[in-house]
């Protein structure tokens, strides 16, 4: 069993979206675990307060060292070895297919979700071994882009696709978009299904297939063509 542990502020922003579809069937496989910690019910606050002004000043509030590292102190304290724990943030390395395929060989992970203008940098430079961005552009919070992490990730598992072989049909498996797919019926407001996929010549439409994927690359992502090479 694969085992994700969140560090939020807001559980159901992750439970929500993860409990239903693939993920939501490996769960119930018991394939892969998520477990959301919430970070408030640390607080040492009266009134369960995580965050507060900078120093220095600026916009906006920051949460505050102690609740975060005694949250992230519990998830590990019947660790053996300290699990591997990403911070999802604005300034980390874009999250890629790749990425995604390396942190599949974990056993468990722990994703960190910051929150206001984010986390004291104090408690970021003891537990936190790796920065990571979905996109550039910003968030409310972290929890979204965890969800996406552990969906990306949990796709890779053996044994959360029913055909291991699905992965390698996907796009940016291999560096390109997926090529164009059509199914039943074979005529739709008067456009016909391309007479190649019909045909049952399967070396035929592996090299339409091959073809559409690079046209549609080059059209839609040349970046990843230059990548190629």
């Amino acid at each position: 069993m694969t085992r994700f542990d969140v560090m939020t502020l807001f559980p159901d922003m992750v439970l929500s979206p993860l409990s239903e579809s693939i993920v939501g069937r490996a769960q119930a496989a018991g394939i892969v675990k998520i477990a959301c910690h919430n970070i408030r019910d640390y607080s040492k606050d009266k009134h369960h307060r995580v965050d507060d002004t900078p120093y220095g000043g600026g916009m906006g509030m920051l949460m505050m060292p102690d609740p975060v590292f005694d949250c992230f102190e519990a998830i590990v304290k019947d660790a053996k070895t300290k699990p591997k724990l990403i911070y999802l943030s604005p300034k980390g390395k874009l999250f890629t297919q790749s990425k995604a395929k390396e942190l599949a060989q974990a056993d468990r992970l722990i994703l960190l979700c910051g929150h206001y203008e984010g986390i004291d940098q104090r408690v970021l430079d003891e537990i936190v071994d790796e920065e990571l961005s979905i996109g550039d552009y910003i968030l409310t919070g972290g929890e979204l882009a965890a969800a996406v992490v552990i969906d990306a990730v949990c796709r890779l598992i053996p044994g959360v696709l029913p055909d291991p072989a699905a992965h390698t049909e996907e796009s940016l498996e291999n560096g390109l978009l997926e090529y164009p797919q059509y199914t039943r019926p074979r005529v739709f407001h008067g456009i016909e299904v391309p007479e190649v996929l019909q045909n049952g010549d399967h070396e035929k439409i592996r090299a339409w297939r091959e073809a559409q994927a690079i046209k549609l690359t080059s059209r839609l992502r040349p970046d990843l063509i230059e990548k190629k090479g």
